[in-house]
């Protein structure tokens, strides 16, 4: 399977080539967990193509902790890989999504001979604690409407897409609220024309 190497061309060419050679690419379909918790990683995700969305489950809710976006990787499981600890998150492709895994034998070497693959995840680390941030002032100082229409802003502007197609389930859970909640949120932003919802998926039509 081909790709194009520009989406990695912020790596050391000599790095770059390596990871190629002793990595697989894979296709994944939506919806597909790629990463379960307590599970062992054999392989580090750097996503070419699509989305992945990584996730803690706490009893029966979710919280969603960030999205990898082409160029990404996770730096939870390079640090699970890294400590040879069971992962601590699940991630699920949320579109159709064209994955580099690096076998984790490969890590140590990779770190060793190549001390810049260290600046991928130095700057994943750095990129994460700044939307984690960014959440917990959401959580301090926004209401749930304006949360929810960040939220759903940020699916649109990640997905590429005038809409974003997300039961009302689903956007609970990744904003750890309840259904309903989400359902009357939805209502009051459509009422104060916000956002529009029809069978395309819900639609931000004026900026908050």
């Amino acid at each position: 399977m081909y790709f194009d190497k520009k989406i990695l061309s912020f790596l050391n060419p000599k790095l770059l080539e390596k990871l190629i050679k002793e990595s697989t690419l894979k296709e994944f379909a939506k919806d597909t967990q790629i990463i379960r918790e307590e599970q062992y990683i054999k392989a580090i995700p750097i996503v070419i193509n699509g989305l992945v969305k990584v996730y803690s489950r706490f009893e029966e809710k979710e919280l969603l902790l960030y999205y990898i976006e082409p160029a990404q990787s996770c730096i939870m499981t390079f640090y699970a890989a890294l400590k040879n600890t069971t992962s601590k998150v699940f991630a699920t492709t949320e579109e159709q999504s064209t994955i580099l895994l690096i076998p984790v034998q490969y890590l140590p070497n990779l770190l060793k001979e190549h001390p810049d693959f260290n600046e991928l995840f130095y700057n994943q680390f750095n990129l994460r604690y700044s939307e984690l941030l960014d959440t917990i002032g959401h959580l301090l100082i926004n209401k749930m409407d304006k949360r929810l229409y960040e939220h759903i802003k940020k699916k649109s502007s990640l997905t590429n897409g005038d809409s974003v197609k997300m039961s009302h389930n689903k956007i609970a859970n990744e904003l750890g609220t309840a259904r309903e909640v989400v359902t009357r949120v939805l209502k009051k932003l459509e009422i104060e024309k916000k956002i529009v919802q029809n069978k395309n998926g819900i639609k931000i039509i004026n900026e908050w």
